[in-house]
């Protein structure tokens, strides 16, 4: 567990709490470590849900499949984040969506009742953790409040735009970098590929963008 304490010190789940409490409180969690291959499934949809993940490395991608197959992407967690949180705490019987590795990973589970119930130690860091699980989920919430506001616009181009403006919002600067290649912004976006690379391709002759893989500059 140690070698991991610089990457579980940036998670949010584990702010405030001091770095020689980590490992006494690894244990008081059960929380354990897991190697996954990318692509593979790490909850599936309709299983319980009682375990929240962490990242330690790699990128986690939670996904929904509908009827016919075609996928959305409705976020992805990049390492020290935290993924399955809502459904954790909701303690929902059958997951609507899958959390898949986008990348090979090193994933942590906690299953969720050892947080939100104090153990008989008594440990002084549950207070804290339950305040900074109850932040994530709220901010986890803002997220997908953001994503509904880009995904509903009428055309591609207005969901492309919406969605690079707020990531240069977010970056702080007009050239960024994306999580996702061409096939996965547009599984986020909720568009067909072929129609979202042209319209990428129109923006960068109309000289709105200049793109290179994941990285974009908006002019």
């Amino acid at each position: 567990m140690e070698k991991y304490i610089s990457v579980l010190k940036q998670c949010g789940l584990f702010k405030e709490i001091e770095k020689e409490n980590l490992i006494a409180m690894l244990e008081c969690l059960g929380a354990k470590i897991i190697d996954v291959r990318k692509n593979d499934v790490i909850f599936q949809e309709g299983s319980a849900s009682r375990s929240i993940g962490i990242v330690l490395s790699g990128a986690v991608q939670m996904v929904q499949d509908d009827f016919y197959g075609n996928r959305t992407i409705v976020t992805q967690t990049e390492e020290h984040g935290i993924f399955g949180e809502s459904f954790a705490c909701a303690g929902v019987s059958s997951l609507p969506v899958s959390f898949i590795a986008s990348k090979d990973c090193k994933i942590m589970l906690i299953d969720c009742s050892r947080i939100t119930n104090t153990c008989c130690n008594a440990c002084a860091f549950h207070k804290q953790i339950i305040f900074n699980l109850l932040q994530l989920v709220a901010k986890k919430n803002l997220d997908f409040h953001q994503k509904i506001e880009i995904t509903s616009k009428r055309t591609t181009r207005e969901k492309i735009m919406a969605y690079l403006l707020s990531a240069a919002k977010q970056a702080g600067t007009n050239a960024f970098m994306i999580p996702y290649d061409r096939q996965g912004l547009a599984d986020y976006l909720g568009v067909e590929r072929s129609a979202m690379s042209a319209e990428l391709s129109k923006l960068r002759r109309e000289k709105v963008i200049e793109c290179h893989k994941n990285h974009f500059t908006i002019l």
